[in-house]
């Protein structure tokens, strides 16, 4: 059977460091699965609307008729918006039950996830489904550093906040997180003792991505 990957960038920087890492995933995971299938959304250059009541109407519907089949989704579709969320919808659903790993590339932002990622968050909601076995990867990068111990570990509501989504929403116990800290190094000058640190972290992400990845 075909393996297929899903990626998403989430980093409003065409040039940040989960790029960086995600894309080095995404290089080493092809060259795995040369017969591999690759989708990918840029989900700040091309953000996914937020939900709308229609969206919300469709879900009920979902939920109200029993329907567990992604397939028969579209059988609750009536009104012009729902027709309209549905278009949205439809191919992130099907993108997302079509992988057999699902790559994220998202910074920390204000000590959580970009809003464009919560964007597709919502909106696959719908509504919870069951996607144990497929792989999750989350490649991060933060300004400073949330390491377990740190000072600010307390703060990182980022990866909390995914874990305990997909455990909670998804039915996937284990997501595998690889982080670049302390990347403000290069632009805080309080932080700039702490370059050796930046590199040697975003060096030690990148090699851990590539073992990820086969």
């Amino acid at each position: 059977m075909m393996s297929t990957l899903l990626h998403l960038d989430a980093s409003a920087r065409t040039r940040s460091f989960s790029r960086r890492l995600s894309a080095r995933f995404a290089s080493s995971w092809r060259t795995a699965h040369p017969s591999g299938r690759y989708l990918y959304r840029d989900l700040a250059a091309e953000p996914v609307p937020h939900v709308t009541e229609a969206w919300t109407e469709l879900c009920d519907a979902v939920l109200g008729a029993g329907i567990t089949d992604i397939g028969r989704y579209r059988e609750v579709v009536r009104t012009p918006a729902q027709r309209a969320a549905w278009a949205v919808l439809a191919p992130l659903l099907d993108e997302l039950v079509a992988a057999d790993t699902v790559l994220i590339g998202t910074p920390m932002y204000n000590f959580s996830v970009p809003a464009a990622l919560k964007a597709w968050i919502d909106q696959v909601t719908f509504p919870r489904m069951s996607l144990r076995g497929k792989r999750f990867v989350v490649a991060g990068a933060r300004g400073g550093t949330y390491l377990p111990g740190t000072p600010r570990a307390p703060f990182d509501h980022e990866e909390r906040y995914l874990r305990d989504f997909f455990a909670g929403h998804f039915d996937v116990p284990d997501v595998e997180f690889v982080h670049a800290e302390l990347t403000n190094a290069l632009v805080d000058p309080r932080l700039a003792s702490r370059r050796d640190e930046q590199e040697a972290s975003l060096a030690a992400a990148l090699a851990r991505m590539d073992e990820v990845a086969t």
